[in-house]
């Protein structure tokens, strides 16, 4: 049986694998507020050309566009890959509560893989559980990346 943490990393997941398909590096990201799904996102930086366009900030942008806010202080986000500091930013300033991610990022991570910004004396900070169907996050990344060196 599914914990409610590993169900919506499964949703994530297949956002990430979404992204894959499309070429690009597979995150997924879901935004949950009172046990329903009301942001979901992947990377598409590839398809839109545009820097800002990671999982969490997909996500997030979605969920204001549903909640008709930009505070999003009753949401928690579930996300594949450790958020990099723009994500980090954006989850720090539309304060949602909660951030569990899978794989943690030692190049870019800013929740601990390099840095923790969720630990600097900003309001607002969200709690945060790392490794959340971790190892199956790790896989989609090194499968992704094992792949386009063999295409190389």
């Amino acid at each position: 049986m599914l914990t409610e943490q590993e169900r919506y990393m499964r949703e994530a997941l297949a956002l990430a694998r979404e992204a894959a398909a499309a070429g690009e590096v597979p995150v997924g990201c879901v935004i949950v507020r009172e046990g329903e799904i009301v942001g979901r996102g992947r990377n598409r930086r590839e398809e839109k050309q545009a820097t800002a366009s990671h999982a969490e900030m997909e996500a997030i942008a979605q969920a204001n566009r549903r909640l008709g806010t930009w505070r999003l202080d009753d949401c928690e986000l579930y996300v594949t890959l450790e958020p990099c500091p723009m994500c980090a930013g954006a989850i720090l300033n539309a304060r949602v509560r909660r951030v569990w991610y899978g794989a943690r990022d030692e190049a870019m991570g800013a929740c601990g893989g390099v840095t923790n910004l969720f630990m600097e004396q900003f309001p607002n900070r969200p709690a945060l559980v790392g490794g959340v169907l971790a190892e199956e996050c790790r896989t989609v990344l090194a499968d992704f990346f094992a792949s386009l060196r063999r295409d190389r």
